[in-house]
């Protein structure tokens, strides 16, 4: 068994990435054909029920409609995914203390020497991990485990979705005779028709012959994957962080323009607190806030401030927002848009406090933004808001012809299930 494991490297893919992540963030689009790319007007990606139906990626959009005339086309969210993505990668650190971040969906970690901590085989190891994935994000993983990241990447692609596949160094040539030569990873179209020249037709074929082979056709890179597709480690699963700022952008374009402070002003505070919304949703909290407003003419200005703590509470921020609104907004212009970006985000933890702070107000307001989340997640986004963002509600109820009380139709958005005749939250924000 030891001979077959000299090391063990595990490749983790989320399936079908993009799409699963918008069937996670909503459950009715689950068992439906989902593709994502409305924006560029081909398939991005495509979930499992819509690649049954003969969806592939890069398939422009015109054509799909062709041949999947229910399915469900979304812009693609990269925000969304990033988090998705940063969350995955948490996950595969609780199993190991190294994890190399390869793309948005896709990472290795290194397990040999984990079975006895984890009391189970690496397959068993392998299963824990893709487990926590579906339990915590709603998403499925195909995992791949052998003895190089080169062997493990082809083991994670043989029993999609959700299958785990776990190749020993006794077995490599089994897994080699039944890969093409086209399906390893770093083998170009180039490369694989040069090989084919050389009667090679699997990687079975090009691991039998010498490294002499691999050196002459292709130089350091033949050595190279020569070695991992024979077991070698010779790609090393590096542990460096991949140091993606992630940040999370609310940016409202409205029309008409207006030069009116309040409205303007709450349509920057709507910015802030769906930026907030979003971070609590995911357990993360931003070092730094950014406010931008654009004129009619399209011109742009912006502040952005450093925070005393890492933070995703509203009612924290605003304070902060309404300090660089009223430097940066210019009486008599007219705005078209505002933008709050929340950036350097990291992981929500408990608060710690400042000396002179008001520790039961902080409290207080914490509880607060949990109740108005539960609602939100059941009733729907901005069910409760800030007052300061009343002025909104009432321009889209003085267009609709609605009355103060909001009785005889529900805003724009509303469901009859999320019309809600709630108070609006009021706290002294503003000084």
């Amino acid at each position: 068994m030891l001979r077959s494991w000299p090391r063990a490297i595990a490749h983790v893919d989320a399936d079908a990435f993009f799409a699963s992540v918008e069937q996670a963030v909503h459950p009715e689009l689950k068992g439906r054909p989902v593709i994502t790319g409305a924006e560029r007007g081909i398939v991005s990606a495509a979930s499992y029920e819509a690649k049954a139906r003969g969806v592939a990626r890069g398939v422009p959009l015109h054509h799909v409609k062709k041949l999947c005339p229910d399915c469900v086309i979304l812009p693609s969210d990269y925000e969304t995914y990033s988090l998705y993505s940063k969350r995955m990668f948490e996950i595969m650190r609780r199993f190991s203390p190294i994890v190399e971040e390869y793309s948005i969906d896709e990472g290795f970690c290194e397990l040999t020497g984990l079975r006895r901590l984890f009391h189970c085989d690496y397959r068993g190891i392998a299963a824990r991990m893709q487990e926590a994935i579906l339990t915590e994000l709603d998403i499925t993983a195909s995992v791949g485990i052998s003895l190089s990241k080169s062997l493990a990447k082809l083991c994670s692609k043989f029993r999609k979705p959700h299958g785990i596949t776990a190749v020993g160094g006794r077995h490599i040539h089994l897994l080699l005779a039944r890969t093409p030569l086209e399906k390893v990873w770093g083998f170009g179209s180039n490369t694989v028709a040069l090989l084919a020249k050389h009667g090679l037709k699997n990687a079975l074929d090009f691991v039998d012959r010498p490294e002499s082979f691999a050196s002459n056709l292709m130089g350091k890179i033949g050595r190279e994957l020569w070695g991992e597709l024979r077991g070698e480690y010779v790609y090393k699963v590096s542990a460096e962080d991949a140091d993606r700022q992630l940040s999370i952008s609310k940016t409202k374009t409205f029309t008409p323009p207006s030069a009116d402070r309040n409205y303007v002003w709450a349509r920057a505070l709507r910015n802030l607190e769906s930026a907030c919304i979003k971070a609590r949703r995911h357990g993360l909290a931003a070092r730094r806030l950014v406010l931008h407003l654009r004129t009619q003419q399209f011109e742009g200005a912006g502040l952005e401030a450093k925070l005393v703590r890492a933070s995703s509470s509203t009612n924290e921020l605003v304070p902060v927002l309404a300090e660089m609104f009223e430097k940066i907004f210019k009486p008599g212009t007219l705005y078209r848009a505002t933008g709050v970006v929340l950036a350097e985000l990291a992981d929500e933890r408990p608060a710690q406090f400042t000396l002179f702070e008001d520790v039961g107000h902080a409290l207080a307001s914490e509880r607060a933004f949990e109740a108005v989340d539960e609602i939100a997640e059941r009733f729907g986004k901005h069910t409760i808001f800030l007052a300061d963002g009343a002025v909104l509600s009432e321009q889209h109820a003085g267009e609709r012809g609605l009355t103060a009380e909001r009785k005889s139709r529900p805003l724009k958005g509303e469901t009859k299930r999320q019309h809600l005749k709630l108070p609006l939250l009021r706290f002294n924000l503003r000084h």
